[in-house]
């Protein structure tokens, strides 16, 4: 089978009508590429990160992971996790966190999939080439759907906004750790090397 390469920008947003399978075969015959979904049907095709946005991602991800499996409140997910919104939209977090019963609540059919379910919790580190604006409207959709807490890093403006349900977006200018309040009780993400 012969490929052929073509070039991207940076975001690419496209509107297929797709059903939910025909999304879940696209990705995965397309795993060099992250897709996601907007509610309204628009396809946005995002490359790999590059390398530094990348190793900071792992290192939320890591320090987010080794909190959830010391109190086995739920479960944490990487950025290459899918989930299917109550919209329809379908997103992919830089991290994400679900409470255990909220997940063991699907189907093991649903967990294999992108499941759908909003995350309690969801981190979006912003990279150079990302959008401020379109990142805070992703973590308003979050915050819609379901998302109980969030934490948008822009590290170009070296502040954090914090999202919660049904208040205004805090911002924290360059701090150095964030807390994860009532919803992730006692995980304090250390921004020493995130930021």
């Amino acid at each position: 089978m012969q490929t052929a390469a073509i070039a991207l920008p940076s975001t690419l947003e496209l509107k297929i009508d797709l059903t939910d399978e025909q999304f879940w075969k696209l990705c995965q015959n397309n795993r060099d590429y992250r897709f996601e979904r907007t509610a309204a049907g628009e396809l946005i095709i995002m490359p790999p990160t590059g390398s530094e946005t990348g190793n900071r991602n792992i290192k939320i991800a890591a320090q987010l992971e080794v909190w959830s499996s010391q109190n086995n409140l739920g479960l944490a997910f990487d950025s290459s996790s899918g989930f299917t919104l109550p919209n329809g939209a379908n997103r992919s977090p830089d991290a994400s966190w679900i409470r255990r019963d909220r997940w063991d609540a699907l189907t093991a059919e649903e967990q294999q999939g992108f499941a759908p379910i909003c995350p309690d919790f969801v981190i979006e580190l912003r990279s150079k080439s990302d959008s401020l604006k379109e990142l805070q409207e992703k973590m308003q959709e979050y915050m819609e759907n379901g998302a109980r807490l969030g934490w948008l890093i822009d590290r170009k403006n070296q502040r954090v906004e914090i999202y919660r349900q049904g208040q205004d977006v805090e911002i924290l200018e360059n701090p150095a750790t964030l807390l994860g309040e009532d919803v992730l009780p006692g995980f304090v993400l250390d921004l020493k090397q995130i930021m």
